[in-house]
């Protein structure tokens, strides 16, 4: 079902922030500026600036020259913040869900949805700034410690670079901001090249809300740039961590190029669902549909891998392939719209070569693939090869592909055997398939009778495998960004 929406008009982005970079204190002239399209039909959305390694020297300065100072912010100033921000994105959220449909391309559905969990996101990092504390520990275990007092605190880890994917650029912007903040750690954006609009008017919000605390603005900046850019920021020893989302390939660079920085890491996925002889084959069916093509395929925990035992395959394909074809294709504007274009014409050609290749080999298409105004039909493969791209590799599209075993062990050996390991899913009625899978399933997170892609933003989010290191989620990413420091004092009576 094609749906279609009115033009795009003036983009919400403009005067909004100043020209340039916010870098340092002020807003810096960018040497160029590039033009960001809205995705679906190719309209210019803004200018943006772009960066180069100057700038990004520049900003690693300016951030450098206020560790101190913003690791010694009081709790109370690093807090009201986080709030004020969440207040001022909050009373512009329609602007800011209609830039990131333009920007981006993502149906408007999802795009209320990624406002929603920024919200939350800043929220609960202002929160967890009450909750970052030490504690004591008993240190006369050993008779050599009678007398000693000990505890330990918790100290910011030092300046963070946090690199952005496009897919949710203001949401996963702010899963690396927030927390730094919270932490005490000056932090330094970078945005993906393709959606850098909404991550620049966050970041002018935060900054806003810093200088109004009579904090220093250079506690949050950022810079846009190619991947030279990126190395110049990840590579320099004087940083505390880097916090990467994107492609397993280039997480694996930024680990190696940054060493011995600490790294976080959130890196691609081929989710699987798993559907058990007792599941709910409707409420299944509904899940992988759900869960399979929201943001358009374009999510790193969408379902890809759909593993369904054998004696309900006839039953649940029938279902699904019933379920696809009432999904709404089109402009992403429209309300009702659940499937649009991807990021880029060369992200949907990869997805049609990689159908291509699976058809090729014997699986059967039977349902979408084709192509209707730039925008690839929610599709489904039966049968796909092991050793196919679109069973091995992170889609990243529109695609989901079903293969069906004898029983759940196999299905469960069937998830493992790949080099990812994010999220995964099972749909089943019975207690013991839960724990089983709590137990086998080699991932960061099991969800029961619910799509692989829910996500906590108040949960550890983050992956085993070639799917990531260190955990994400305002709590845990406050405890990766701070280091414990260690105090032992042995009190002394001064003698008269």
């Amino acid at each position: 079902m094609t749906t279609h929406a009115e033009p795009a008009g003036e983009s919400p982005v403009a005067k909004e922030f100043p020209e340039g970079l916010p870098i340092g204190d002020t807003w810096v002239e960018a040497p160029a500026t590039e033009d960001v399209r809205f995705p679906y039909d190719g309209t210019l959305v803004a200018r943006a600036p772009i960066g180069d390694t100057a700038l990004a020297r520049h900003a690693l300065d300016a951030a450098l020259a206020v560790r101190e100072r913003v690791g010694r912010l009081p709790s109370h100033v690093r807090r009201t913040a986080l709030l004020a921000t969440h207040e001022a994105l909050a009373s512009r959220r329609a602007d800011f869900e209609r830039l990131l449909v333009l920007e981006n391309g993502k149906p408007l559905v999802d795009c209320r949805v990624e406002v929603d969990r920024t919200l939350l996101t800043l929220l609960t990092a202002a929160e967890e700034v009450a909750r970052l504390h030490g504690e004591t520990v008993p240190l006369d275990l050993l008779p050599s410690g009678e007398g000693l007092l000990g505890f330990w605190t918790r100290k910011p880890i030092g300046v963070v670079v946090g690199i952005a994917g496009f897919n949710y650029p203001l949401l996963l912007a702010a899963h690396k901001i927030a927390p730094a903040l919270a932490a005490g750690c000056p932090i330094i954006a970078k945005p993906a090249p393709q959606t850098p609009l909404a991550t620049l008017w966050l970041v002018h919000l935060l900054r806003e809300a810093l200088r109004a605390g009579g904090a220093p603005q250079a506690a949050v900046q950022l810079v846009t740039g190619g991947p030279e850019v990126g190395v110049a920021l990840t590579t320099d020893r004087r940083i505390g961590a880097v916090s990467f989302t994107g492609s397993a390939a280039v997480g694996h660079q930024i680990a190696r190029d940054a060493a011995p920085t600490k790294v976080l890491l959130e890196l691609g996925s081929n989710a699987a669902l798993v559907v058990a002889a007792d599941a709910d084959l409707d409420a299944a069916a509904d899940a992988v549909v759900r869960g399979g093509y929201y943001a358009s395929g374009q999510a790193c925990i969408s379902v890809q891998r759909v593993i369904v035992v054998d004696s309900v395959r006839k039953e649940f394909v029938a279902r699904l392939t019933e379920r696809v074809a009432q999904v709404a294709v089109g402009d992403p504007r429209d309300p009702q719209t659940r499937v649009s274009a991807l990021i880029d014409k060369r992200s949907t050609e990869r997805v049609r070569a990689w159908l291509a290749e699976a058809v090729e080999a014997g699986a059967s298409l039977v349902a979408g693939g084709s192509v209707t105004d730039g925008v690839i039909e929610p599709a489904v493969l039966l049968d796909v090869d092991r050793a196919l791209a679109v069973w091995d590799e992170e889609v990243f599209g529109p695609v989901v592909a079903v293969r069906s075993v004898p029983d759940l062990e196999t299905a469960f050996d069937l998830v493992n055997d790949s080099r990812y390991g994010l999220h995964a899913s099972v749909y089943t009625s019975a207690l013991d398939t839960a724990f089983a899978a709590l137990d086998r399933l080699e991932v960061g997170g099991v969800v029961v009778n619910e799509v692989p892609g829910f996500r906590s933003d108040v949960m550890p989010y983050g992956g085993v495998k070639d799917s990531g290191a260190g955990r994400e989620g305002p709590r845990f990413a406050i405890e990766e960004l701070t280091v414990t420091r260690m105090a032992v004092i042995r009190p002394t009576t001064k003698k008269p």
